[in-house]
């Protein structure tokens, strides 16, 4: 997986995943490799989702120190 991967590219590649996991279509030894690969993009994911609300909090407490000193 590539690090550098857009957070929708990275879902778009776990919808693909849980698709073929879904379709039940796949070896065994390959569900496998495609039940790690989706459980390291949930991972980033999840790191990707947590950065952008911590920057939106960060954002929201700026603006909110803003205002009160403008009071």
């Amino acid at each position: 997986m590539n690090k550098n991967m857009s957070f929708e590219a990275a879902m778009k590649k776990l919808e693909e995943i849980v698709d073929k996991l879904e379709n039940g279509g796949e070896s065994l030894d390959n569900s496998l490799k495609l039940f790690e690969e989706g459980s390291a993009l949930t991972s980033f994911c999840y790191e990707k989702l947590k950065n952008a609300e911590q920057k939106v909090r960060q954002i929201s407490e700026l603006e909110d120190a803003e205002e009160k000193a403008d009071e």
